[in-house]
C-alpha cells in the first residue's frame, strides 16, 4: 500500500463491535478475564491497551519496522531506548541534537554509568574515529535543531552494523513521510508524537520503532516494566493525527520552500538553514537521503536584540517551545530549547543569540510571510 493508504488504515480497522471506522478510546485500566489464565488479549493497561496498540501497529508499518512501542513523551522514548544499555557502555550523540537530549544523557544517565561522546554526526569520518571498544550505540538527530545539519544515515549504519553497535535515529523532524532511517541502515527510530505525527498541538507522547525482534522484545519489556507508556486519549489523537500526516507534510514543505526563499533575500536575515535551499551544504545529501525537506528552519538575526525585536512583534506566528502542529511556531533556541547548554557551548555549536527557529505551519503562506515582514522590520 501507498504511505497515505497506510496512515489512514493500517492499525486502524474498523471496530468489530460497533463498525465504527475510528478506532475508540479504550479509557479502561484493567479488563475482565474469561476464567483463570484465560483473556482476550489484555489484562491491565500499562502492559497494553487496544488505542495503543492500534498506534504502535501503525507506526511500525509507516517507518517499515517490526513493532512500534509508544511513551508518554519523546524523551520518555529516548529515555526506555537508553536503558537497552548498561552500566559501562558508551554512546556516540549528535553533538546539535535537541537540547532536552544531552540534559537526560548527561544529568540523568551518566549517573548510571553510561558514557556519552558528542561528535559532529554530519561528518561520518568523526563517528568512525569516536568508536570505542565499549561502544554500543550511535544516537543521530537529522536533521539536527535547530541548524538543519544531515547526517549520512547509510554511511553511518555501515559503521554501526558490522561493530554490532546500535544505530538510533531521531526523525521528528521530518516523520516517516520524508525520511524512513530502518530503510537506511538504522536499527531504532524514535519521535515525539507531539510534533508531526500528531499534528494538532493537544497531546504529549513518543514513540520508538525497532528493525530487531531481539531489541523490540527487550523495550516492550522496559515498556511494561517502567511504566512510562503513552495513555489512550493521547494515543486515540496521535491515530487522528496520523490520517492527514501525508497531506499536512505536503504543504508544510511548500510553505517552507516559500518562506525560506522569502527569508534568503531579506537585507536583515543574515544566513538561513533549511535543507532544501541548494546552499545548504549538505543539500545533495538531503535530496538523495529524504524524499522532502519539511517545515523546519532557522535563520540568523545578527544578535540577540534582533531576535528579540522580531519574537515580540509577531502576531500570527505563535511564540512557543513545540514544533510540528499546523499553526507557524516561532521560537529562540538558545534561551528556549538548548538553554541547558551553556554559553560556550552553544556558540561552539553556532546556535548563536541572534538565530530564530521557525516550524513553518499550514496557514496560507502568504500570511505567514506578511507577518514575517512586519516582524523584521521591528529590527
Amino acid at each position: 500500500m501507498g504511505f497515505s493508504t497506510d496512515a489512514i488504515h493500517a492499525g486502524q480497522e474498523p471496530d468489530p463491535t460497533t463498525g465504527a471506522v475510528v478506532v475508540p478510546i479504550y479509557q479502561t485500566s484493567t479488563y475482565v478475564q474469561e476464567q483463570l489464565g484465560k483473556n482476550k488479549g489484555y489484562e491491565y493497561s500499562r502492559t497494553g491497551n487496544p488505542t495503543r496498540a492500534a498506534l504502535e501497529q501503525s507506526l511500525a508499518v509507516l517507518e517499515g519496522g517490526r513493532r512500534g512501542l509508544a511513551f508518554a513523551s519523546g524523551m520518555a522514548a529516548i529515555n526506555a531506548v537508553l536503558t537497552l544499555l548498561k552500566s559501562g557502555d558508551h554512546v556516540i550523540c549528535s553533538e546539535q541534537a535537541y537540547g532536552g537530549t544531552p540534559r537526560l544523557f548527561n544529568a540523568v544517565l551518566r549517573n548510571f554509568g553510561l558514557e556519552f561522546t558528542y561528535v559532529d554526526t554530519t561528518e561520518a569520518a568523526c563517528v568512525a574515529s569516536a568508536v570505542k571498544p565499549n561502544t554500543r550505540m550511535v544516537f543521530v538527530e537529522t536533521p539536527t535543531n535547530p541548524l538543519m545539519g544531515i547526517s549520512d544515515l547509510s554511511v553511518i549504519a555501515a559503521i554501526t552494523r558490522p561493530r554490532q553497535v546500535l544505530l538510533v535515529v531521531d526523525n521528528t523532524f521530518l516523520s516517516p513521510y520524508f525520511q524512513k532511517p530502518l530503510t537506511l541502515g538504522a536499527d531504532i527510530v524514535v519521535h515525539s508524537t507531539t510534533k508531526y505525527l500528531n499534528g494538532h498541538s493537544d497531546g504529549v507522547g513518543g514513540v520508538a520503532v525497532l528493525a530487531g525482534e531481539k531489541e523490540a522484545e527487550r523495550l516492550k519489556f522496559i515498556q511494561n516494566a517502567a511504566g512510562a507508556i503513552m495513555n489512550p486519549f493521547d494515543a486515540w489523537l496521535v491515530l487522528r493525527g496520523l490520517k492527514t500526516l501525508a497531506v499536512r507534510m505536503r504543504q508544510h514543505e511548500n510553505n517552507a520552500m516559500a518562506v525560506a526563499e522569502y527569508l534568503c533575500g531579506h537585507a536583515k536575515v543574515k544566513k538561513v538553514y533549511y535543507p532544501g535551499l541548494p546552499q545548504h551544504p549538505q543539500h545533495e545529501l538531503a535530496r538523495r537521503q529524504m524524499s522532502g525537506f519539511g517545515g523546519m528552519m532557522s535563520f540568523e538575526t545578527g544578535s540577540f536584540e534582533s531576535a528579540r525585536a522580531l519574537l515580540n512583534h509577531v502576531r500570527l506566528c505563535s511564540l512557543g517551545e513545540s514544533l510540528g502542529g499546523v499553526e507557524t511556531l516561532i521560537s529562540h533556541p538558545a534561551t528556549m530549547t538548548h538553554a541547558y547548554l551553556s554559553e560556550d557551548q552553544r556558540q561552539r555549536l553556532g546556535i548563536t543569540q541572534g538565530i530564530v527557529r521557525l516550524s513553518v505551519g499550514i496557514e496560507d503562506v502568504e500570511d505567514i510571510i506578511d507577518d514575517l515582514e512586519r516582524a523584521l522590520q521591528a529590527i
